[in-house]
């Protein structure tokens, strides 16, 4: 089999260190899929059962592919279509696939870092609202808009200003959520939030849509197969140890999870809300919050506002894996390919912005955002993580990725070429007897 040439690209710019990669690749991936995805998704699937498995697909599956995918865009040094253009003479079609998945991702996030923003607004005004009082006229389209606006200046300035803004953002952030915690800790729901998150009914994992979800969270926060750790793993400094600085983006990504679960749980069961309303759970919980807490006008300024730069460097992040292809693939400026985006952005996300005014567009009877979340954010994911580590595992031999991970340990090694090779069989295996029994 011939072994592809990984061509490095050598003015490519880097991150000033390995702290800063962690401090940018955590910002990207903590914002929504933590704060707001991981407390619906425990909330709709059974609690502890729920956490349980997702924990152990998290460090047993998505952890050896998060490596795997920053050493290779380590490795390739360009954007997501190049680095699979290395590795097979089809990798570029995969590419482009990854490219149009997190272009649908990013599309609907940006209407949820809408939401952030106009709650951020709200707050600081002193006015947050429940969400259906949010939702009843078309808020969400306008902060949309406003979204892409933003966003699109952010990228203008490149990874330099990625790299401080992710930096400021994550200590300050962990130190609200952790105090929201503390704070919940006294309220009247926090024992049935502790036997909710803690005590699993293990008959739910018997639910093959739980352990799909599970594992779809995981690839979602960690943000597999969406192109991110790709492309940011292309900027990486040389001397950086790949394993040890996705370890701690890991570690970082399951605390501040964990932390949403009791953050928001106890508020949830002391007001007699339900845990499974699904995508608005966050917003329609914590107003509630903070209207009956002493402090709650700065508390709810301080967090909304956080939770608005946490989402805004997700939104940062599935951008920049879409205009990082567009502009080196069609070798044209990066602003052109800023304004191309956001055009698309426009275009893509606007149904699900719509789905949550009073036109309330919906497919199957579910709000469209919600069914391209449930769809495209999960299963779809899914696919795209097991596929291209498969790529990467039987096409490229481990020695060419090696000098990538940046240690002389096979440990991680080992275990990614496991993981890579022999998950597709195990998912294809699982299918069938799904599908038989």
């Amino acid at each position: 089999m011939e072994q592809p040439g990984f061509v490095t690209g050598k003015t490519r710019r880097q991150w000033s260190s390995e702290p800063a990669f962690v401090f940018a690749m955590a910002a990207a991936a903590v914002g929504l899929g933590n704060l707001w995805r991981f407390p619906y998704m425990v909330g709709e699937h059974g609690g502890a059962a729920f956490i349980l498995a997702y924990l152990m697909a998290l460090f047993i599956i998505c952890l050896p592919i998060m490596i795997l995918e920053v050493a290779a865009g380590r490795l390739a040094q360009g954007n997501v279509v190049h680095t699979f253009r290395q590795v097979n003479r089809f990798g570029p079609w995969y590419g482009w696939f990854v490219v149009g998945l997190t272009t649908l991702i990013t599309s609907y996030y940006l209407v949820i870092t809408g939401w952030t923003l106009g709650y951020a607004v709200d707050a600081v005004r002193d006015e947050v609202r429940p969400f259906e009082d949010f939702s009843a006229g078309y808020a969400s389209m306008w902060f949309f808009f406003a979204m892409i606006v933003l966003t699109s200046i952010f990228l203008l300035r490149g990874i330099a200003a990625i790299e401080k803004f992710s930096k400021l953002l994550m200590p300050v952030l962990l130190a609200v959520v952790v105090g929201l915690v503390v704070v919940a800790s006294r309220m009247d729901g926090w024992d049935e939030a502790r036997d909710f998150l803690l005590y699993a009914d293990f008959s739910a994992w018997r639910n093959p849509d739980l352990w799909v979800m599970a594992f779809g969270q995981g690839f979602y926060t960690l943000a597999i197969g969406q192109g991110y750790l790709v492309t940011y793993g292309s900027y990486i400094p040389r001397k950086a140890h790949v394993p040890r600085a996705c370890l701690v983006v890991g570690i970082t990504e399951t605390c501040i999870a964990l932390l949403a679960g009791w953050m928001i749980f106890p508020f949830v069961f002391t007001y007699g809300l339900d845990p499974g309303q699904g995508s608005q759970l966050a917003f329609t919980t914590l107003p509630r919050v903070f209207e009956h807490m002493a402090w709650g006008w700065p508390v709810a300024m301080a967090f909304f506002c956080l939770f608005f730069l946490a989402a805004f460097s997700s939104s940062l992040a599935g951008l920049k894996v879409v205009v990082s292809a567009i502009a080196e693939e069609a070798r044209t400026t990066n602003a052109r390919a800023v304004l191309s985006v956001a055009a698309l952005m426009l275009a893509l996300g606007l149904p699900s912005a719509l789905s949550f005014t009073p036109l309330a567009w919906t497919i199957g009877g579910m709000p469209v955002l919600d069914w391209v979340d449930q769809i495209v954010g999960t299963r779809v994911v899914l696919f795209s993580g097991v596929f291209g580590a498969a790529l990467f595992c039987w096409f490229v031999r481990p020695m060419r990725l090696r000098h990538a991970l940046g240690t002389s340990s096979r440990w991680w090694e080992w275990r990614i070429y496991v993981v890579g090779r022999w998950l597709p069989v195990i998912v294809l295996v699982w299918l069938a007897v799904t599908w038989l029994f």
